[in-house]
Parts: C-alpha cells; sequence; structure tokens
C-alpha cells in the first residue's frame, strides 16, 4: 500500500519544498528514496541501473510538479504515484507495454531455475521474469498492496483482467521457483 503521512516535519518540508527549498527537498528524498527504488526496481524486472534513473526521474519530477501538490492525499502516496507511473511509463517506451502479453514459451523451464525458498535474490530474480503485465499486477498487488480496481485504474485494465492477471502472475511465479501446484 503506499505510504502513510510521516508528520508535521513532513508536511513543513513539502510546504517548504514547493517554495523552492533544496534542502527540504532533500530531507524529502532521503525519506522516501528507499520505498520509491523499491517499487521502480520491481517494475523495472530487477534492473539496478534502471531503477536507479528511474528513482531519479520520479524525484525530478516531484521537484518540477512539487508547487502543484494540492495536498490532497499524503507526500509519499502522491510520490509513490508518480514513480509508479514513471516506471510504467517507462516500459511503455522500451515496448514492452504493461498491458501487453509475453509468451510464455520464452519462460525458462523448472529445471533451469532452482530455487531455495531462503533466498530473497531468487525470488526478486524470478518475479523480475515475468512478463510485464503479469510482473507489474504481482508486484503493485502482492507486494506494494493495491487492491485490484485501483491496479485496474492505473494499468487502464478491467478490474477482472486484474485479477486474471494475478492468477497468471502466480502460477507463472511458481514455474519459475520450479514448485508444485
Amino acid at each position: 500500500m503506499p505510504p502513510v503521512a510521516t508528520g508535521a516535519s513532513d508536511t513543513d518540508d513539502v510546504r517548504a519544498a514547493a517554495n523552492g527549498d533544496r534542502e527540504a527537498f532533500q530531507r524529502l528524498y532521503r525519506l522516501h528514496a528507499g520505498r520509491i527504488h523499491g517499487a521502480v526496481y520491481r517494475l523495472a524486472g530487477n534492473d539496478h541501473a534502471r531503477a536507479e534513473d528511474l528513482t531519479q526521474d520520479a524525484f525530478i519530477r516531484a521537484w518540477q510538479r512539487l508547487p502543484g501538490f494540492r495536498h490532497e492525499s499524503a507526500f509519499g502516496t502522491w510520490l509513490y504515484r508518480l514513480a509508479v507511473n514513471v516506471a510504467l511509463m517507462d516500459i511503455r517506451a522500451r515496448g514492452a507495454d504493461p498491458v501487453s502479453t509475453r509468451d510464455e514459451a520464452d519462460l525458462p523451464e523448472n529445471a533451469e531455475t532452482p530455487f531455495c525458498a531462503a533466498e530473497r535474490d531468487e525470488l526478486e530474480r524470478c518475479i523480475g521474469q515475468l512478463p510485464p503485465r503479469a510482473r507489474a499486477v504481482l508486484v503493485l498487488h502482492d507486494i506494494e498492496g493495491w487492491r485490484h480496481e485501483e491496479i485496474a485504474g492505473e494499468l487502464g485494465m478491467a478490474v477482472g483482467t486484474s485479477k486474471a492477471q494475478l492468477h497468471r502472475a502466480r502460477q507463472l511465479l511458481r514455474r519459475l521457483l520450479g514448485a508444485r501446484s
């Protein structure tokens, strides 16, 4: 789920940064960069360099748009949505539309992906191998805590399609991890 408000100091820094205070914006960056990077990292298919670029792009856009921030939601929520949009636009720009499909035959066979349940890195790598559409829904729902209605709205799909893609993503992830259903 998108982050919640972090208190008066966050609000004070948001207002100061909106008025051009770079130090206040740096404090906001330090406070929110980890969460933003984590979200875009997964959406970027676990590509560290791309996630760094997308994180920076999200904060640049936040700095540019901050004077228009209406305080109708927590700054962290607004920033998080902006960052997810940046990542999704990047996926589309690279020709891997998150609402398109990829042939499941392109995925490796079970024997090609050894897995130990205790290894988070392997899980992250397998999530990164999912087709963009399935990965986006899985990350937003199971990792980030979004509801299907939010996912559907953000990705321009029906709620039922979001649910179907989550089911597909979980099946593909089980296959990638070598689990038996």
